[in-house]
């Protein structure tokens, strides 16, 4: 290496190390923007929890019982309908015009499908 370039070299390694060398400042700790006490905004949370409508999941609310329940036989017969079902795992919206084509419900696509059972 010429004289030349390890100047530069040392410049450009020096400008590198004054630029990086600025940091920021510590400002202190954030003080709160309330207007609330603890136990006010304690209650307003044990208020929300409690609510209904706050559930996550609906999975999490109580299922109200059926006016008519079905029968055990009704509800077996529909299951095994559903899973003899063809096109069970078909969503109409990804083909022409969100229909199923007859191939798939009536076609030999849907006795491949009734083969394993």
């Amino acid at each position: 290496m010429t004289k030349t370039s390890k100047i530069i070299a040392l410049a450009a390694l020096s400008f590198a190390a004054v630029a990086g060398a600025h940091a920021e400042e510590y400002q202190g700790v954030v003080a709160p923007v309330s207007a609330l006490s603890r136990a006010e905004v304690n209650a307003q949370g044990v208020q929300a929890a409690r609510a209904e409508q706050n559930l996550e999941y609906v999975g999490q609310q109580v299922a109200a019982a059926p006016a008519a329940p079905r029968s055990r036989a009704a509800v077996q017969a529909e299951a095994v309908a559903a899973a003899h079902n063809p096109t069970w795992n078909l969503d109409a919206k990804a083909f022409v015009n969100s229909t199923i084509p007859t191939q798939y419900t009536q076609g030999s696509l849907a006795t491949y499908n009734k083969a394993g059972l």
